[in-house]
């Protein structure tokens, strides 16, 4: 193991082999940190959903706040492997990098949600059902001569994925010209969008099971791989710590919204949580968590503490559980990490750090399952979710036209050389300029290629699928009421 071709300073286009010192690299990654709080993609997130979609109460988590929690969990789950590393050295190589994968990981957390759309994992399956309604009535896909790569990108277009859309955001639509280190910490999933999802029985199962990049990207991803020596199918080792801080973060985190909505309170949560995490854990339930508490007798003394609290009940509750119950969840990933570091370096640890046979798998499990059954599945989110969907329909169905649109005429509209129709016209002017840029850089190199017609219906796919995915909710909402309710 070598982590020095791991971090590293490289960019997409920057110094072809810039300084390897500690201080460069710090000042590189210093870089990055700026260029990913100040972009539209981090202060989008502030409107974008957690649970609740179009939520005016203010205490309930935003995506925004959200990354900021995984952030912080991240920073606390790097600084655990450190001390242990330092307490008990191990020769893998990561001392020297301490305050790098500190900044890399609290970075990667930040950013992780960039690409989800509006009204969150709902929102993916409106676009994702509503291709896989009208796109097949585009015979181009037929008619290609090359019709293996034709199957490919219409499966694709039917797979959209936040994940795979952070990278297009990184890449190519906000040209953020990240560390090829930091871009690679989010990379939580490894399969192409040509790929299909391999069967569990394979090898790297989990790490593709869903898709990881785009056609669009995969030349970035490729480079991106080679310069860091990343196998394909295989993750970037950092990635693995991101992905944990955001398991650790979002399950307490989902719940505890839910009682400040006030969809069931503390005490009917400390029943909920102890009934299934027993359920889950059997025999091993007795077994203790922290130093001296079992599960059921941390939720017992957080809801006593909470009971004792005469005006924020319910904060206490949370601050007293999270106390007591993060720290050993980020205790348990930082040793799977290191337990398993030859694999983890390699990339091809097929599973999450906390995705074991352990006691503490089954806290996550405990929380994931309640929110699950007492906060997703209320009326009040259900129908939030709902009306979501209806939005994100509606605007894809809007803009349809634009894929109706034929190639030529299509590209009279994009380098202005003609109006366009009455409708497409006035369709294409609510496009995004920054995406319409994205597009036009895309489609030029492959005007003169056999191939353009079906490369340009592509791309112009992945416009519309641009436009509405960087959409906040509230955005979304206004322009789904100014193109059918005004």
């Amino acid at each position: 193991m070598d982590f020095k071709k791991k971090i590293t300073a490289l960019r997409s286009y920057g110094r072809a082999t810039p300084p390897t010192d500690i201080s460069y690299l710090a000042e590189q990654f210093e870089s990055d940190r700026g260029r990913i709080i100040q972009s539209a993609a981090i202060r989008r997130l502030q409107q974008k959903t957690q649970v609740f979609p179009l939520e005016n109460n203010s205490a309930v988590r935003s995506r925004l706040t959200h990354s900021l929690e995984v952030q912080q969990t991240g920073r606390h789950i790097v600084r655990t492997i450190f001390k242990k590393l330092n307490q008990n050295p191990l020769d893998i190589g990561l001392l020297p990098f301490e305050r790098e994968v500190e900044t890399l990981v609290e970075m990667a957390c930040l950013m992780h949600d960039i690409g989800n759309p509006p009204f969150g994992h709902f929102g993916e399956a409106a676009i994702n059902h509503w291709f896989e309604k009208h796109l097949d009535k585009h015979v181009l896909f037929a008619q290609s001569s090359n019709k293996m790569l034709a199957l490919q990108l219409k499966h694709e277009l039917k797979n959209f994925e936040g994940n795979a859309q952070a990278f297009r955001i990184i890449f190519n639509l906000l040209r953020l010209n990240l560390t090829y280190s930091q871009a690679a910490s989010i990379l939580k999933y490894t399969r192409s969008g040509l790929e299909q999802r391999p069967d569990k029985s394979k090898p790297l199962s989990y790490l593709k099971k869903k898709v990881g990049f785009y056609y669009s990207e995969m030349e970035d991803i490729k480079s991106m791989s080679t310069h860091l020596e990343i196998k394909p199918g295989h993750r970037y080792p950092l990635a693995y710590l991101m992905e944990a801080a955001d398991d650790i973060s979002y399950c307490l985190a989902d719940i505890e919204d839910g009682v400040e909505k006030g969809l069931l309170d503390c005490q009917q949560l400390s029943a909920h949580l102890i009934e299934t995490f027993n359920r889950y854990a059997g025999e091993t339930s007795t077994q203790r968590i922290t130093k001296n508490k079992t599960f059921e007798e941390a939720v017992e003394y957080a809801l006593g503490r909470s009971e004792k609290e005469p005006i924020n009940k319910t904060h206490e509750f949370f601050v007293w559980l999270r106390v007591q119950l993060i720290h050993p969840l980020v205790d348990h990933a930082a040793v799977q990490f290191i337990d398993n570091i030859e694999s983890v370096y390699e990339g091809d640890f097929n599973r999450a750090l906390l995705e074991d046979d352990s006691i503490f798998h089954n806290v996550i499990s405990t929380f994931k399952d309640v929110a699950i059954k007492y906060i997703f599945s209320t009326h009040e989110v259900e129908t939030k979710e709902l009306q979501g969907y209806q939005i994100i329909s509606g605007l894809l169905q809007a803009f349809e036209p634009l894929l109706l649109c034929k190639t030529d005429k299509f590209q009279d509209m994009v380098w202005d050389r003609k109006r366009g129709g009455l409708l497409e016209a006035r369709l294409y002017k609510r496009l995004a300029n920054k995406h319409l840029k994205a597009y036009r850089v895309a489609i030029e190199p492959l005007i003169n290629q056999p191939d353009f017609v079906l490369l340009e219906f592509y791309y112009r796919c992945r416009l519309i699928q641009d436009h509405v995915s960087g959409m906040t909710d509230q955005y979304a909402f206004e322009e789904y009421r100014n193109l059918y309710l005004a």
